[in-house]
């Protein structure tokens, strides 16, 4: 899920207290998104989870365009094919990361998705022949030692049933982001709105969803009704929320405070799910995010 603000300028005279706030307001956002994933459990089928969390995110998102004056002409695209691949990666990074929430706990599930900076900065010295710096190459490192550290229950034999599976589908939702955010540099480069770029992945998303319903989805109940609509409306909001605050400062100033989501999906997982997080994760979450931190450029921003 990629930020609409990328392709934007920040005003010199923006209030950067307003761009931190509502950065922090995204980064809650994203967790209540989390949140009402992790709650549905095994409920729902994915499929349906990631349509609803898709078509329904296409609201807010559909608004916040207009409001901008931006609807429909900036969906207008010369690139399909190139929002094809982006838009089928991040999709099959929803299936991956939705799996991930529902076997690991919360703040470990958003740990690992801190893990795709560091996999960005490979992948574009592979695909995009980008300069690996030694401050990249240090991030790279700390953040494979962080994954290292948190794969050690796994390889002493200590992991709860299913959180292997896990594991693997919450590295490879950390891969799967990251190739959809080299995809999107590479349409942000050519001329691509960034509008068009997150619209676009929540429509094809939704379509990908849309694909498994003969697979057997149910009806939901109120309660499951309202999580779904809840994880759709959050996720776009937290487009909108994140675009916002790219108009008001700049990505430096913001940066620190998109980690602020591991803090409220830990805070989450202990009140909502009583998930206390493990030795693991303590010893990994400093290692990857100080990886995450410096192997991103220096004004990058976050996805969604």
């Amino acid at each position: 899920m990629t930020s609409m603000a990328q392709d934007g300028q920040v005003p010199a005279a923006a209030g950067e207290s307003l761009g931190i706030l509502l950065r922090i307001a995204s980064t809650l956002a994203i967790v209540a998104m989390g949140t009402c994933i992790k709650a549905l459990g095994n409920g729902v089928p994915l499929g349906q989870v990631v349509f609803f969390r898709s078509a329904v995110a296409l609201v807010p998102l559909a608004l916040f365009l207009a409001w901008s004056n931006d609807f429909p002409r900036g969906l207008a695209t010369r690139r399909p094919l190139g929002h094809v691949a982006r838009s089928a990666m991040g999709a099959c990074a929803l299936f991956t990361s939705f799996a991930t929430i529902r076997l690991l706990p919360l703040a470990e599930a958003t740990l690992l998705s801190y893990l795709s900076p560091v996999m960005v900065t490979l992948l574009g010295w592979a695909v995009l022949g980008e300069t690996l710096s030694r401050r990249r190459i240090s991030g790279v490192a700390l953040g494979l030692a962080g994954g290292v550290a948190f794969c050690l229950p796994a390889l002493s034999g200590t992991f709860a049933d299913g959180a292997l599976l896990g594991l693997v589908l919450g590295l490879a939702t950390a891969f799967l982001t990251a190739g959809a955010l080299i995809q999107v540099r590479r349409l942000t480069v050519a001329g691509e709105k960034a509008g068009a770029i997150a619209f676009w992945f929540a429509v094809v998303s939704a379509l990908g969803g849309l694909m498994t319903l003969p697979t057997g989805w149910v009806m939901p109940n109120a309660t499951q009704a309202a999580l779904l609509v809840g994880a759709g409306f959050a996720g776009g909001t937290a487009h909108i929320l994140m675009t916002l605050s790219f108009r008001h400062a700049q990505a430096a100033a913001l940066a620190p405070f998109e980690y602020l989501s591991i803090l409220w999906a830990a805070l989450a997982g202990i009140v909502f799910f009583a998930e206390i997080p493990n030795w693991a994760f303590l010893l990994a979450a400093p290692l990857i995010l100080a990886g995450s931190v410096v192997a991103l450029p220096k004004r990058a921003g976050r996805r969604v």
